[in-house]
């Protein structure tokens, strides 16, 4: 058979549609939340506005003067109803049919790309898929379409069951809007909360406060309407129009907390995408901050209508910052309650990452005592991005905050403490622990201090981790202060340092008997570079964890990463000397009972508890009956 006669032979159908099951699918499968009903018809009510708002620039009759843009939200608890009208565009015959009368066929949609063609440029308008109005059957079995177009001498009403039929006919002028659009939903058995006028106004202030027309509430026939939502985003306005206090009342309600903002961040975003966002640095704490969720509340929206209230647009360590973004180029299924993962929306999350940390270290160069109440409440946050995102370490080391051995108010930074490194002085030292007084007292730090080497004491439980994979800073390596040599030799020791150094006899003897004492939990006993007062100190060994991410690691049942540590003596200490001159004694037993407890001391001065507790209270025992002479 030839190709020609396959396709001679080949017939052609058109797919057909069961419109009442495809309706009923479209409504109830399409949309999470029933709520979304009402943002969908606000959301075409605020079109509609703006489409007459465009339309009168070319033929300004069809407005009239003094005219102001609203939506109305009208609740008849007796009717049953609930009602939203618009004084926009309004439709006419033709526009009933193509729009209500053809699913997914958007009359916004098509009005966008006419503008486009004539003038090159598009009106900022939500309506994309043509399906938003269809919602109004997830809570009403019955929708009433009351409508004029501007300019039109003839209304027209559209009602429909959603069972898959509609109908058009002539409105007379007595019930027919002068310009605009009702709807009148005739609500279900389970939707008649939605006549309660508290949850609708909740509703609006959820999904559409940020449409640019204003929503005014009638809460029955007879009422007075009451305006809900004032029309218009804060972040939609030039910066220079908004007050501190508009920011502050803003930040407040997006944070739920009562305190200034330390930092207000307002920015638009044009190029591969466009986005506007306006972030919040909190001024305290949040009492989540450390939530093992680790969840940022960021509320997203496309062109001004709610799409995420808590979307995942920033990094952990971020998770503090409060903030909306508003992008018009966000790709969204058809219910605009999901975005859909992209190459747009990652460019949007890395450009909002890069801006935000980019402010902070402007804050921390040009306003430092306000970065620094910042970093007090935030800096433990940011440290994670020195273990988790290593594309921005260099970022956030430039702007870090420490306690050292030099400052104790934690406001020293790294470009502080390279400038202020000893001669001959070849990395950054540091030691992790818990809480800085405590680390300060630490005996590793003794060497340090005698040679005037600053060290930065961290005390955040991060702390552990990111300084294993920083490489370090301005050329100068990480490295801590019980892990491997001190390496501090070079360094000249400080004059009052050097006759305590110069006392420093021969233990010899004591090394060697203590190395075979211990030889099950240590891996080496040497002569220390870091004591100068202390009589011993456990530390690492060259290559591994250090102590403090061991005993992190310990703590959460990892203990088969625990390496064996070294034992350093000062061979200075009237201890160690007199340990020595025992070791040449025939009292073995004492001795080995003195190097058991000089462990076990050194390990206390680093916080962790002898291993066998009855063991050595036995051997303290020992050892004091036989100091005292019982």
């Amino acid at each position: 058979m030839t190709q020609e006669s396959t396709m001679l032979d080949c017939e052609r159908h058109v797919f057909q549609a069961d419109v009442a099951r495809l309706l009923d699918l479209m409504v109830h499968s399409i949309y999470s939340e029933r709520d979304i009903f009402l943002r969908e018809l606000i959301s075409n009510a605020a079109d509609a506005c703006e489409k007459l708002r465009y339309e009168a620039n070319n033929n300004p009759s069809l407005l009239r003067e003094g005219d102001a843009f609203a939506i109305r939200i009208t609740l008849d608890a007796d009717a049953g109803s609930l009602a939203i009208e618009d004084n926009g565009v309004g439709m006419s015959h033709n526009d009933l049919t193509s729009a209500l009368g053809t699913i997914a066929n958007s009359g916004t949609r098509a009005f966008i790309e006419r503008v486009k063609a004539t003038e090159g440029g598009g009106a900022e308008l939500i309506g994309q898929f043509g399906i938003g109005f269809y919602s109004a059957f997830m809570v009403a079995d019955l929708v009433i379409v009351e409508t004029r177009r501007a300019g039109d001498s003839e209304a027209w009403r559209w009602r429909s069951d959603g069972k898959g039929e509609f109908e058009i006919q002539p409105l007379g002028p007595e019930n027919a809007p002068r310009h605009g659009t009702r709807v009148i939903l005739h609500l279900n058995d389970h939707s008649k909360s939605y006549l309660d006028a508290s949850k609708i106004e909740a509703i609006v202030n959820e999904h559409s406060s940020a449409v640019q027309t204003p929503v005014d509430l009638v809460e029955n026939p007879a009422a007075e309407p009451r305006r809900i939502s004032e029309g218009g985003a804060l972040w939609t306005k030039p910066k220079a129009d908004i007050t501190e206090d508009q920011y502050k009342e803003f930040y407040q309600e997006l944070a739920g907390q009562f305190d200034t903002p330390a930092l207000t961040i307002h920015w638009r975003a044009e190029g591969r995408a466009e986005y506007t966002v306006l972030a919040f640095v909190p001024g305290s704490r949040p009492f989540d901050l450390f939530d093992p969720a680790r969840k940022g509340r960021a509320k997203l929206y496309s062109r001004r209508v709610l799409i995420s209230r808590d979307i995942d647009l920033l990094p952990g360590y971020l998770r503090f910052i409060r903030l909306v973004v508003d992008s018009p180029d966000l790709p969204l299924n058809v219910s605009r309650e999901i975005v859909q993962q992209s190459q747009v929306l990652a460019a949007i999350k890395k450009g909002i990452v890069s801006r935000l940390l980019q402010e902070l270290g402007k804050l921390s160069e040009t306003e430092q005592d306000k970065f620094l109440a910042v970093w007090k409440n935030f800096g433990a946050a940011l440290k994670e991005g020195l273990y988790e995102d290593p594309e921005r370490r260099d970022v956030l080391l430039k702007m870090a905050r420490f306690v050292s051995t030099a400052e104790s108010e934690g406001k020293r930074s790294l470009a502080d403490y390279v400038a202020a490194m000893r001669p001959n002085q070849t990395a950054i030292y540091y030691l992790v622990g818990e809480g800085a007084d405590r680390i300060a007292a630490s005996p590793q730090l003794e060497g340090f201090r005698a040679r005037g080497v600053e060290v930065l004491l961290l005390s955040d439980p991060v702390d552990a981790f990111w300084v294993q994979s920083a490489v370090g800073y301005d050329g100068k390596p990480f490295k801590s202060v019980t892990q491997g040599a001190a390496d501090i030799k070079t360094v000249d020791l400080l004059d009052s340092a050097k006759n305590v150094a110069e006392t420093a006899g021969s233990v010899l003897e004591f090394m060697t008997l203590a190395k075979k004492v211990l030889e099950t939990v240590v891996e080496d006993v040497r002569i220390s570079d870091r004591l100068s007062e202390s009589a011993a100190c456990l530390v690492a060994p060259e290559f591994g964890p250090d102590l403090r991410l061991q005993q992190i690691l310990a703590a959460h049942g990892q203990s088969g990463l625990q390496i064996k540590p070294v034992l350093e003596v000062n061979p200075a200490h009237p201890l160690v000397l007199a340990l020595d001159r025992l070791a040449k004694s025939h009292d073995s037993n004492l001795f080995e009972d003195a190097v058991w407890l000089l462990f076990d001391e050194a390990g206390l001065l680093d916080g962790v508890q002898p291993k066998d507790a009855s063991a050595f209270a036995a051997r303290l025992s020992r050892v004091l009956s036989k100091a005292v002479g019982a």
